[in-house]
């Protein structure tokens, strides 16, 4: 079972579906109207543009230097539960929250 896993990862396909239509969304009158609403400015998209360009590059590299690629950057992003420490998380959870334990 687990040389199924192994190789269903070490085969996985790159799409940029999800940078195109996030770059489409962008352009959209309800996303630059959120955006004038909450910013006060338009968004430019610019970081959807790179997203997919990016993406499309990747699309011409071999398949060996693209699994690396896509295993270094998997790596390198940060995992949201390692944010803090279980001591940051409990003072937090106490300035936060800590004021329901008076009610009882």
């Amino acid at each position: 079972m687990s040389v199924e896993k192994e190789s269903s990862t070490s085969h996985r396909r790159l799409s940029c579906s999800k940078c195109f239509d996030a770059l489409w969304f962008c352009y959209s009158p309800v996303h630059q109207m959120q955006q004038y609403y909450r910013l006060g400015v338009l968004d430019n998209c610019s970081g959807k543009w790179n997203a997919l360009w990016d993406c499309l590059s990747l699309k011409t590299k071999p398949s060996s230097q693209l699994q690396e690629i896509l295993e270094t950057r998997e790596r390198a992003e940060s995992h949201i539960w390692t944010f803090r420490t279980p001591e940051e998380a409990r003072s937090h959870w106490k300035q936060q929250f800590g004021h329901l334990d008076d009610m009882d």
